[in-house]
């Protein structure tokens, strides 16, 4: 029967020693044992690395990380066995070239370690690899060799690792989205705010004709009560609020001056005086230039009347001033039911 003794030599070498036991065997004694000249030489078993408490690990602890295409990333791969006495000679005989993979460099560190009671030595290769394409690669298994005086090595395998290769982070559409989501914000605010100013508008147009047709209103009542010379003048004076609104540049010298003139004082004085701004400039109105200039169609005969009044004065029935009152609620497009 054929066994093998395995030992490290100071030289690194594995020793793998054949060994003969011989059986016991009953032979006859008319019978001589003959043994034949040439005795074939027997075929050697190579043990396995596990068989040799040899091992090989391959790949970073913790698993392989992602890496960009293009980037140098190192791929370690330990062997390591149990000390007796030496260390061994590994020689690595592959290369971690694969698709999209290519190896640049390798180095090599040797360690001594103890577990279990156990002297442990290792060997790690780490392996600089260029990633050169994107996708899911594959680091190929490594081979290594170990010499032994038998002249056939023994031959280590490593296992096919994974790694995740990612497209190199591209700013450039994030900054693009990013200008676009502020545009389409400021774009929106502004959208908005010229919402807001169109309703504050139409709010302040609304509130003016409410009081003006108040105002009309009022006046109706007095249609026969009032000296006509002095209730002319107040119709007066509310056309010319009218017109204020409807014609805003007339009076904008004179609201601006008002508004500098209360930019020191506190809110509410301020809004007063802005008031008494308008007011003021409203008054200083000239409607007969306005009507030469064809500013105010069909307002001819309202504003003789007006004149009438300033000048002349006289004594007028009820029944013309409500005709004057009906005219003057039509030219200014005011009507008397509330909408």
């Amino acid at each position: 029967m054929l066994v093998s003794e395995l030992s490290i030599t100071t030289l690194g070498f594995l020793y793998i020693t054949p060994r003969m036991e011989n059986d016991s065997l009953n032979v006859n004694d008319a019978d001589s044992v003959a043994t034949d000249s040439a005795v074939a030489a027997p075929e050697i078993q190579m043990p396995s690395p596990e068989q040799l408490g040899i091992s090989i690990v391959a790949g970073p602890q913790g698993g392989m990380p992602a890496v960009t295409v293009g980037d140098t990333f190192e791929f370690p791969v330990t062997v390591s066995w149990s000390v007796q006495g030496s260390a061994l000679l590994v020689v690595p005989t592959g290369s971690a070239n694969a698709k999209g993979l290519t190896q640049v460099g390798m180095s090599q560190e040797s360690a001594r370690s103890v577990k279990d009671g156990k002297e442990i030595a290792s060997i790690t290769f780490t392996y600089k690899i260029v990633a050169g394409d994107t996708g899911d690669l594959h680091v190929p298994a490594m081979r290594f060799e170990i010499p032994t005086q038998m002249g056939q090595p023994l031959d280590l395998r490593s296992e096919s690792v994974d790694v995740c290769v990612n497209e190199p982070f591209n700013p450039l559409p994030f900054a693009v989205g990013l200008i676009v989501a502020v545009c389409v914000l400021c774009a929106g605010l502004w959208r908005v705010k010229r919402r807001n100013a169109a309703r504050e508008a139409v709010a302040a147009k609304n509130a003016a004709e409410n009081a003006l047709r108040m105002k009309m209103l009022v006046l109706k009542q007095r249609v026969n009560s009032a000296d006509s010379r002095e209730w002319l003048l107040e119709l007066e004076s509310i056309c010319k609020e009218y017109v204020a609104t409807k014609f805003p540049e007339l009076v904008e010298g004179n609201a601006s001056a008002a508004g500098n003139s209360a930019g020191k004082a506190p809110e509410l004085a301020g809004g007063i005086a802005s008031a008494a701004g308008n007011a003021s400039a409203a008054s200083a109105i000239n409607l007969d230039a306005l009507v030469k200039d064809g500013k105010l169609e069909g307002w001819e005969s309202l504003v003789e009347e007006f004149a009438h009044a300033r000048y002349g004065g006289g004594k007028r029935d009820g029944f013309e001033n409500k005709e004057t009152w009906k005219g003057a609620m039509k030219l200014m497009g005011i009507s008397e039911d509330e909408e």
